[in-house]
């Protein structure tokens, strides 16, 4: 059994921290590279670094602040935004990055997936999905959660992994920045129907959507980001009360 992954995230804009609710009204969150600090302190598991408005600006990740930032950890740091070729991730790698994730690029050329798999390894490509429930199927956003795709989210978690991806970083959209939970049913979807690691995303308010998500789907990791940022669950009490309910963290 896989011991489950407490996940701080950083969403990032013109080089500060923010963080917003479904994807819109962002606010300033903090100095990356001090929050980095402050998590690899209180103990989690990774630290995901996303650039989220790359895709949309049409330009390439911060390789400078991500090396500033991987100074500080030594746990496993995932990055992502506008990631669209080998180069792209070979600069985040040789900047300190352990993983990268990509979502747009991925989608618009599912051969991204593999090629990069080919040359870097599936244990370093994860490849992020926005998912949100329009009309009466759940359907992948891209471009910063802005345009609705046709693809829906299991099928394209299946091709992602049939494509190489390592692991899986869902989000769904409709519970960014609420605190009202994980989204627990395409959670349980993603995560069953795939066999590479899920990593659940949006939505966590208290210590019991840990347990519950842990508990009730096969996600391996649950990211968050607010509660983490504003000090509003500390990850060592968090961690306490997951073993304290019997589940196995790091």
């Amino acid at each position: 059994m896989l011991k489950k992954r407490i996940i701080p995230c950083l969403d990032i804009k013109d080089g500060c921290t923010v963080k917003g609710v479904n994807f819109e009204d962002l606010k300033n969150a903090g100095d990356p590279v001090e929050l980095a600090k402050k998590y690899e302190q209180e103990g989690a598991d990774e630290l995901v670094f996303l650039d989220i408005t790359a895709t949309l600006e049409d330009r390439k990740t911060f390789v400078e602040l991500v090396r500033d930032i991987a100074k500080e950890l030594s746990i496993p740091f995932t990055v992502g935004g506008g990631i669209s070729s080998i180069e792209d991730v070979r600069k985040l790698l040789e900047a300190g990055a352990d993983k990268i994730s990509i979502n747009s690029s991925a989608v618009k050329n599912p051969k991204l997936i593999s090629d990069l798999a080919n040359e870097f390894g599936s244990q370093c490509i994860v490849v992020a999905i926005d998912t949100r429930w329009v009309g009466d199927a759940d359907l992948v956003h891209i471009n910063g959660g802005r345009k609705a795709t046709e693809l829906t989210t299991v099928e394209w978690a299946r091709q992602a992994e049939n494509f190489g991806a390592g692991e899986i970083l869902l989000t769904s959209m409709d519970g960014d920045g609420t605190k009202n939970g994980f989204d627990l049913r395409i959670t349980k979807l993603v995560s069953e129907n795939v066999r590479i690691p899920v990593i659940a995303s949006g939505g966590a308010g208290a210590t019991e959507d840990f347990v519950e998500v842990f508990n009730e789907t096969k996600a391996t990791g649950a990211l968050a980001a607010s509660i983490f940022h504003f000090n509003e669950i500390g990850i060592q009490d968090l961690k306490k009360q997951l073993k304290t309910q019997k589940i196995e963290v790091r």
